[in-house]
């Protein structure tokens, strides 16, 4: 199952990274923008430095490997859901709601067969709640989508438990420090900076599956 999953995990990652090319940092009309995005995928799809499917087809692999097969449906689509909001995120410093928004029914209805659904929501509304007072209270340091993704994260993590959920709210702020760090240590950056915080958080995610 892990070797199959991975398999899934590069395909995944082709698409992955096709669909991230139709994104922009600033379009005109993003519903238009989504639209071309996805249909003009099939078109996109190139032979590159393999990167993007590599890293995808690992977190299919751990998340096979460590998961129970009944979170495997919710835990794989919010895995690829996850690879391409990373790539977006880090490229265009942008979460679409074309990707966040529909994955919050899509997530539920495949957690549903778990019997931890209820737990999943509370989790979902509750890093939801943790990530609007943190932009509420400075919104310069994240933007609303990252508000959106920590719904999601938390609707995977409290269906897996709360030891998870904790585990990961806390890994991704903290890989956030930790590269904000890197980057003024190196000289890289000011205090002032502005970097995708999307693709720490979901690094910090994967702790779920520890």
């Amino acid at each position: 199952m892990v070797w199959a999953a991975a398999l899934a995990g590069f395909v995944v990652g082709v698409l992955v990274r096709a669909l991230a090319d139709g994104f922009e940092p600033d379009p005109v009309d993003p519903r238009a923008e989504a639209g071309r995005a996805f249909a003009g995928l099939p078109g996109r799809v190139r032979l590159a430095k393999p990167v993007i499917e590599a890293a995808t087809a690992a977190v299919f692999a751990l998340l096979a490997w460590r998961m129970e097969p009944v979170y495997l449906p919710a835990l794989l689509y919010a895995a690829a859901v996850g690879s391409a909001l990373a790539v977006i995120d880090w490229r265009t410093q942008r979460l679409p709601d074309v990707l966040t928004l529909p994955s919050y029914p899509i997530l539920a209805l495949l957690l549903l067969p778990t019997g931890r659904l209820a737990d999943a929501l509370l989790g979902g509304a509750a890093l939801l709640l943790l990530y609007g007072v943190l932009w509420f209270v400075r919104p310069t340091a994240m933007g609303l989508g990252d508000v959106k993704l920590a719904g999601l994260i938390g609707m995977a993590a409290g269906a897996v438990g709360w030891n998870a959920w904790v585990a990961a709210a806390l890994a991704g702020q903290l890989l956030g420090a930790l590269y904000a760090i890197a980057l003024l240590v190196l000289r890289k950056a000011d205090r002032s900076a502005e970097f995708p915080f999307g693709p720490f958080m979901l690094a910090g995610a994967l702790c779920l599956a520890w």
